[in-house]
């Protein structure tokens, strides 16, 4: 339930979604001003939200700095968080990825240069499943292609969010009796790393961060970052919004 409602929610105070309702009230606003005031608002908003050059130095902002692989030392496990793949596609022999494939890749990369023994994958089907694939498995199938033993990976296949990834990952550790001292590797999107690095802390596993699926990029100054709209901010915008919400949520609940 709490899932369910914070996915409505966070719909409704999406960027795009506020310049829409902005947009739609100012039609049909009765006054005059106040119509033309709205429509105005949400055609700035829109603009600020598509540009670019103001997404990008948004993100970076956000995003932690990337970590050396040379200079990381050696973990028993890496933790990977799901929520990459493409579930709505169902299909038996591959893996169909969103964005977000670095989760997985980089993750066989640090298990090939011997940078984690083991990979313990996280996450099941997330809000309302069109079908019975687990997000876990299909990574793990893509890993195991990859180069990865099949001995060498662990499978947590029922979490719905970054606070089950967190306590359900524990719950396996412990029942593979790895010990909740030990210090793991935990992989995931850079914007999302602050959030699943404190779920972790909170619930007792000792976490190093590894942040992976960069949205920034370095920083270049041209007249197309600057006044050409471009879709590829609104989902900056979207994915940063999301993710504070769910910072706040978490919060509120005690979760962080």
């Amino acid at each position: 339930m709490f899932f369910a409602i914070s996915q409505l929610f966070s719909f409704l105070v999406m960027p795009l979604t506020i310049c829409f309702l902005l947009l739609l009230a100012g039609q049909f606003f009765p006054n005059r001003v106040w119509k033309r005031r709205l429509q105005i608002l949400g055609l700035l908003l829109l603009y600020v939200f598509s540009n670019g050059f103001v997404a990008n130095l948004l993100i970076n902002w956000w995003e932690p700095p990337y970590k050396s692989i040379a200079n990381l030392p050696t973990y028993e496990v890496g933790i990977v968080l799901t929520g990459v793949t493409n579930l709505s596609k169902t299909a038996a022999d591959r893996t169909f990825f969103d964005r977000g494939a670095d989760r997985a890749t980089h993750a066989v990369q640090l298990y090939k240069e011997g940078k984690i023994k083991k990979i313990l994958v996280s996450g099941g089907q997330g809000f309302a499943p069109v079908n019975d694939q687990r997000e876990a498995r299909k990574l793990a199938e893509f890993m195991v292609i990859g180069g990865v033993a099949e001995d060498d990976i662990l499978i947590e296949d029922q979490a719905k969010n970054t606070r089950e990834n967190a306590q359900l990952t524990k719950d396996l550790l412990l029942s593979q009796n790895y010990s909740i001292n030990e210090t793991y590797l935990l992989i995931t999107s850079a914007f999302h790393i602050y959030r699943a690095e404190r779920c972790f802390l909170k619930v007792g596993i000792n976490v190093h961060t590894f942040p992976v699926d960069y949205y920034g990029n370095d920083h270049v100054i041209d007249w197309k970052g600057l006044i050409q709209p471009s879709p590829g901010s609104l989902l900056i915008w979207h994915k940063l919004v999301k993710e504070w919400l769910g910072i706040t949520i978490y919060r509120i609940a005690g979760y962080l």
